[in-house]
């Protein structure tokens, strides 16, 4: 799969620094664009607003993607607390 910062324009032209709507990194992400507007609004993505409007730039959102990718397999298993309690006597 080609990076997300790398698109073209409508003439062809690559846009690095394409900005993204919270509509279009939702179909990216395949989340519901409510939870990336929570995500946005808690500063858990790397999003900013313009006049009222939250926008993304793709070589942030990729970025962040590869962070959160790197976390995910580095970090230790946690245990399932369920399975971990014990019986009173």
């Amino acid at each position: 799969m080609p990076p997300l910062s790398v698109s073209t324009a409508h003439d062809g032209a690559l846009m690095p620094d394409e900005v993204l709507t919270i509509k279009e990194v939702a179909v990216l992400l395949k989340l519901a664009e409510k939870t990336v507007y929570a995500m946005a609004n808690a500063g858990e993505i790397p999003a900013f607003k313009i006049r009222g409007q939250w926008r993304l730039r793709r070589v942030d959102l990729d970025q962040w993607l590869s962070t959160q990718a790197k976390a995910a397999t580095t970090a230790p298993q946690k245990r399932d607390r369920r399975r971990a309690r014990r019986t009173r006597p």
